[in-house]
């Protein structure tokens, strides 16, 4: 292994030996409503292709069970992180990888935000950033997309005289047991991550034609996540089914599938059959005092609750006047400074985003915020197969 600048933090050695195995150091962390396993980049192959094959190893895919991995068998559970410290006026760069428990793709091109949110908390527990005081910011940039956010976590002064990261809190996110203390994320700027623009079509809605469907009136819209907004009566749903009910029906997954394809083309993706962009996300009236009701899929399994981004794409589709959200949306007033507070519905509960807006006709949407929780769940080494990734082998180790 390589490492950028040729120290470890302490305390925080490479991978090494084990046997017939090799044992990568890691933490596996709970960011927002995923999880999955942080690795320092430094002690991972430097070859792209040897490190995936090291991370579906660890997560042990590809298994629908993930039985001979770490990995929850399921896409919010299958999830990685690698961090690494950042340069160019970010203090961390990190690359989200989403894995599939049935699948060998590991994908790096989507932004992540529920486990942006673990991302400098891992930092801190492994001597990578230095705690600042009862508070400690980070700027932080997404390597997949170049999205940047600054994140705020708690690290008061312990009993010992350390600063450490706070994990108990009374923040409560839905989709998430219990309370927590709070990740404050503000995002920079976002649109365009994936799809190049806010709006890749120059469109607030667009109406597209889909084989067996006709025509359906869609907002394609990038604000952090490429994202397919639809009326969930378009495709013959009601907007209120439990991720249960949407895993079980077939027909609609097969409708979903066949809109997120020719909107894949639409918005400059290209094919997007093998990718997990973009997500799809079925818009209706609210039903419990919230702003829009959602379910989102990502992209072929219903989500339990709402992802970050998806969730700050929604919210931003709400404010734009003429799109399919802004139809169902019941939106409250800005308030003092000038901020809307979206409650995105989800079947977990609620998502607020809080969207910083500049100008009426349309708004533009130059700041969001919101909270997520975080926790260290387990720190140690992960172990795979020597035939995987032997870094013996490698000319330069770092021990």
């Amino acid at each position: 292994m390589i490492a950028m600048d040729g120290v470890l933090p302490a305390g925080f050695r490479g991978a090494r030996a084990a046997g017939s195995q090799t044992a990568v150091p890691c933490l596996l962390m709970r960011g927002g409503t995923s999880r999955g396993l942080f690795f320092d980049a430094r002690v991972l192959p430097g070859n792209d292709a040897a490190r995936d094959a090291v991370l579906l190893s660890a997560m042990g895919s590809p298994d629908p069970r993930q039985i001979d991995g770490l990995g929850g068998a399921h896409p919010l559970t299958s999830k990685v992180g690698v961090v690494a410290p950042g340069v160019d006026g970010v203090d961390l760069e990190w690359t989200f990888a989403q894995l599939q428990p049935d699948s060998e793709v590991v994908d790096t091109t989507p932004n992540c935000g529920n486990m942006l949110a673990a991302v400098l908390p891992f930092a801190l527990e492994t001597g990578m950033l230095a705690p600042q005081g009862e508070t400690t910011t980070a700027r932080v940039r997404t390597a997949n997309t170049g999205a940047v956010a600054d994140i705020t976590v708690r690290t008061p002064l312990g009993p010992d005289g350390r600063r450490d990261v706070e994990y108990a809190g009374d923040a409560r996110i839905d989709g998430v047991p219990g309370t927590a203390s709070a990740v404050e994320i503000a995002f920079l700027d976002t649109a365009g991550s994936v799809a190049g623009s806010l709006l890749p079509t120059a469109n607030v809605r667009d109406t597209v034609t889909v084989p067996g469907l006709g025509d359906v009136e869609v907002t394609l819209i990038d604000n952090g996540q490429p994202l397919v907004v639809v009326a969930a009566t378009q495709l013959d749903a009601r907007g209120d089914e439990s991720p249960a009910e949407i895993d079980a029906d077939d027909s609609l997954k097969d409708r979903v599938e066949r809109l997120r394809l020719v909107c894949g083309e639409a918005m400059g993706l290209g094919d997007v059959t093998a990718r997990n962009y973009p997500k799809m996300t079925l818009v209706a009236p609210p039903t419990h005092g919230g702003t829009i009701a959602t379910r989102s899929l990502i992209p072929h399994v219903a989500h339990q609750s709402i992802g970050v981004l998806a969730a700050v794409t929604v919210a931003t589709a709400c404010v734009l006047p003429g799109s399919v959200a802004h139809d169902v949306a019941e939106l409250a007033p800005r308030d003092a400074d000038g901020d809307v507070h979206v409650s995105v519905e989800h079947p977990s509960g609620e998502f607020t985003v809080s969207l910083g807006l500049d100008g009426d006709d349309p708004p533009t949407v130059v700041r969001s915020a919101l909270l997520r929780t975080a926790r260290l769940l387990m720190s140690g080494e992960v172990l795979v197969p020597r035939t995987v990734w032997d870094p013996t082998n490698e000319k330069e180790t770092t021990a």
